[in-house]
């Protein structure tokens, strides 16, 4: 079940690449990756944020006028665009390399999310929603991959989390920007949302000039035999660090037989068959977490606006404390899982937000929670909810060979959010529409056990893989014994 090699290609090579990435100390390089790669989750978390927030002005507007189930519907076709541009861009990602796709995915997005701004009905309002979130399904995949192949082990985990969790930061940006965009003293609300979605294609402009000088992966490259290029490439960074490296140094030694590509039968061999059990823990981590989160948050806007009387215009305060409560989160639990251990934290973030979220719901069932103190509730629920969600990432990202990493990062992403994500927003905005506060509880009960069903599958079979080399956690398929 093996991809013949290019005649160009050597029969086989030993290198120290992984070793070294791992053993390097942080530097001035990793800080330059976190925020050209990492900047992708703010970008989707602007994205969602805007698209909440101006959920009361797609109704009011006299071009678009959508309904509760158009909006939920809107949400549900980022998603799906998303999930679609995840598995394509994520399949491109392993084969022609990471740096490409990571450029081809931010200008699909930029130019798709500026488009958003010129929609005229229902119909072409959701083709560039789909378009928009097919760049950012595709970012995920590349993105993922290639800080979890750049950054070094022991800190692992604690840097996945809190990129993840900079999704808030987006979202933050999103609120303010929606408070001032949909003020109608300060714009008309039918222009202020036109322009709302031109701040994400200036944040694309920006990530696109900082993104040149992030390299490709060198565990990549060696794993398709251009040692030359990856032995270069680590160097540059081994000089930023201040690190000399000698080949008398003894360092583990990782030997592959290189390959053009991986075919997509041995992909589905691995993912079903050799690592079955670990594609179970990340499919109930991902399924449970979409639901949670785009269920919740798509339809934020409108729980504030149909049973709090909330302005669309003031949306934006309310998401600025809850936005806090979710990147604080992972900033504050993210070491937790590179100490205490990924098993634990996982399980007990898992359960904590299912717990939490069945008791705001329930308050909220007996109307005795006003606006702002059902967002403090929410701001307590996600501060664990969004270590929880972010967990999910790191888990599919590093548990599995990297040959198929962006494949599996997709592949999980894919079913999970089609399963929650696409789900969740549409049975919401319908709920919402019944005007029942017993029906949305229902929905967040639904919510609260598959994050307990999480919880129990984490602590029983997630993988130990705190500060540990990624050829550790998962031998390449074209490894060397």
């Amino acid at each position: 079940m093996t991809t013949p090699t290019s005649p160009s290609l050597p029969a086989t090579i030993a290198t120290e690449i992984p070793a070294r990435l791992d053993r390097l100390p942080w530097s001035r390089f990793h800080t330059l990756v976190v925020v050209a790669l990492g900047v992708t989750w703010i970008l989707d978390g602007l994205e969602v944020t805007l698209a909440g927030s101006v959920s009361g002005a797609l109704k009011e507007s006299p071009a678009l006028r959508f309904t509760n189930t158009e909006i939920g519907m809107a949400g549900a076709a980022y998603i799906a665009g998303a999930v679609l541009g995840a598995l394509f861009f994520g399949w491109l990602t392993d084969r022609l390399g990471r740096k490409k796709l990571f450029t081809i995915t931010v200008l699909v997005y930029l130019a798709a999310t500026a488009a958003t701004a010129f929609s005229w009905n229902f119909w072409s309002f959701i083709v560039f929603r789909f378009l928009t979130g097919m760049g950012i399904g595709g970012e995920y995949t590349a993105i993922n991959s290639t800080i979890q192949e750049l950054v070094p082990a022991r800190v692992r985990g604690w840097v996945d989390l809190v990129i993840n969790g900079s999704f808030w930061i987006g979202a933050a940006l999103g609120a303010v920007g929606a408070i001032v965009l949909l003020n109608p003293v300060v714009i008309d609300p039918e222009i202020g949302w036109r322009l709302a979605f031109f701040i994400g294609s200036a944040l694309g402009l920006i990530i696109l000039f900082l993104r040149q000088w992030i390299p490709e992966s060198p565990r990549w490259l060696i794993s398709h035999g251009r040692t030359d290029e990856a032995e270069a490439i680590v160097a540059s960074i081994e000089a930023r660090a201040g690190v000399i490296w000698s080949r008398d140094e003894k360092l583990p030694v990782t030997q592959l037989r290189p390959r053009v590509g991986t075919p997509l039968r041995e992909v589905f061999h691995v993912l079903f068959v050799v690592h079955r059990q670990r594609a179970l823990v990340g499919l109930a981590l991902m399924v449970s977490q979409a639901f949670f989160y785009n269920a919740i948050f798509f339809t934020y806007a409108l729980i504030l606006t149909d049973f709090y009387q909330v302005p669309s215009q003031a949306i934006g305060w309310f998401i600025l404390p809850f936005a806090a409560g979710n990147f604080l989160g992972p900033l504050i639990l993210g070491r937790l899982f590179d100490t205490v251990g990924r098993r634990i934290m996982i399980s007990v973030t898992y359960a904590l937000s299912g717990l939490l979220l069945t008791g705001t719901g329930y308050l909220f069932w007996r109307d005795v929670l006003t606006a702002e103190q059902l967002t403090l509730c929410w701001s307590v629920v996600f501060f664990f909810a969004s270590a929880a969600a972010s967990s999910a990432y790191l888990t599919v990202s590093e548990t599995f060979p990297v040959e198929m990493r962006a494949l599996a990062i997709a592949a999980f992403y894919a079913v999970g959010t089609g399963a929650g994500g696409v789900a969740g927003p549409w049975l919401f905005g319908a709920l919402i529409d019944t005007g029942s506060r017993g029906s949305v509880f229902a929905g967040y009960l639904f919510g609260a056990v598959l994050m307990l069903a999480a919880a129990l599958i984490a602590a029983r079979w997630a993988i130990k893989a705190e500060r540990q080399p990624l050829e550790s956690i998962a031998r390449p398929l074209n490894a060397v014994d």
